[in-house]
């Protein structure tokens, strides 16, 4: 028996980009909000029917809300149209928003290390930004507590 054959998207999202890098957030990143956004995508651009036999595959698995990084499953033959679907985001919530692809994988494992190795860059990143005021315990533990999510990433 042949299993279903999936394509894994690493996405970054880009929040708001005219307002300071300094700034609040305006809206958190989770699952539920880039699934609504990527629903509400592919209805109006490939209508009904493409939304329902999307969505039996359709699936983000890992969401970073500190690097804006997320890990998105979808079938083989649907990625293509998902992926323009995305790429014509231009909303998450009320926040203005858009996204990157970073990489484009058939496999878990290889998705996992090219997400793995992106979010270390942010983190290293982010680190050198918060180098002048002292970055909390709690922050340091969230992001450890974000890779190790990587690393246990699975189908």
């Amino acid at each position: 028996m042949v299993g279903f054959k999936n394509r894994y998207m690493v996405m970054e999202v880009f929040l708001d980009p005219n307002r300071d890098v300094k700034g609040d957030d305006s809206i958190i990143i989770t699952p539920f909000n880039l699934m609504k956004a990527i629903k509400d995508s592919i209805l109006p651009n490939f209508g009904e029917c493409f939304l329902a036999w999307s969505l039996g595959s359709l699936q983000v698995k890992y969401v970073n809300p500190i690097t804006k990084m997320c890990i998105i499953r979808v079938s083989r033959e649907n990625h293509q149209k998902v992926w323009s679907a995305i790429t014509m985001v231009r909303k998450i919530g009320n926040c203005p928003a858009f996204f990157n692809l970073l990489d484009l994988s058939g496999s878990i494992r290889a998705c996992r290390a090219a997400a793995l190795k992106c979010d270390e860059k942010k983190f290293e990143q982010y680190y050198k930004l918060m180098a002048g005021e002292s970055l909390s315990a709690d922050d340091s533990q969230r992001m450890q507590n974000h890779l190790e999510k990587i690393k246990f990433l699975e189908n």
